[in-house]
């Protein structure tokens, strides 16, 4: 669901098949908007072959201090998910904590802001809704889409996450 939502943001038109040239637009885009996109995790191992963060064992994480110490110019780091087992944020959080760097609160409603100085440098982290189907209840039950939904009812979650990853994607 990631790139359907960047693609409506943008209005990219984005081919989604699995094809070099489709890849070749993914890529184009992250390079003129000056956007990374990496995985947390380096590696791990599933008993059961799905997409649940809960299902990885023998999680081996990505050197993110060293890729934000390598691009000083990154100054917010977008989780597509929260603090929950297995989630982007969670890992950070422990990537952080091995570091000795701590983290404070910015804004604690949803998306959650929080912030970090490294070398000196502060650094955001802002925890979106995971672009996933099992976030959908979750989204279900937030005021705010309750709110959006009664105002039209064709308003759907991924409506919402239109609206809230937009105000941290756009230039």
């Amino acid at each position: 669901m990631l790139w359907q939502i960047i693609d409506r943001i943008f209005n990219l038109d984005l081919k989604f098949e699995n094809t070099p040239e489709a890849v070749k637009q993914r890529k184009d885009f992250l390079a003129k908007k000056g956007i990374g996109i990496c995985d947390t995790v380096e590696s791990c191992r599933r008993e059961k072959i799905d997409a649940s963060d809960l299902g990885m064992l023998h999680v081996e994480l990505r050197d993110l201090i060293g890729i934000l110490r390598r691009h000083e110019k990154i100054d917010t780091l977008l989780f597509t998910g929260g603090n929950s087992k297995n989630g982007p944020e969670y890992f950070f959080r422990r990537i952080l904590k091995e570091e000795k760097i701590k983290i404070k609160v910015i804004s604690n409603d949803v998306p959650r802001v929080h912030q970090f100085l490294l070398d000196g440098r502060p650094i955001n982290t802002v925890s979106l809704t995971a672009p996933s189907g099992s976030a959908n209840r979750a989204i279900g039950s937030m005021e705010l889409y309750k709110h959006l939904k009664k105002q039209d009812p064709e308003f759907n979650t991924i409506d919402f996450r239109v609206l809230q990853y937009r105000q941290f994607l756009k230039d």
